[in-house]
């Protein structure tokens, strides 16, 4: 049996996109408090991304001016 072919992906950000335009008059106190964490959890992980990120790089700055000092 063939498979369906998977529909198009969506763009980068775009999950964070639909989020930030959800009507939050929907959810309830303890729910908008979970949203708060896991907006928080994300916020950490993309920080520890960029930090990550900026190690590998200055990694390689240094790695490629060695031999120019």
């Amino acid at each position: 049996m063939l498979e369906e072919p998977a529909g198009p992906r969506g763009q980068r950000g775009d999950a964070l996109l639909q989020a930030t335009r959800e009507d939050l008059e929907l959810y309830g106190v303890s729910e908008l408090e979970e949203r708060i964490e896991l907006l928080e959890a994300e916020v950490a992980r993309t920080k520890a991304h960029i930090e990550k990120k900026r190690a590998g790089r200055s990694a390689a700055d240094a790695f490629f001016n060695f031999d120019k000092n």
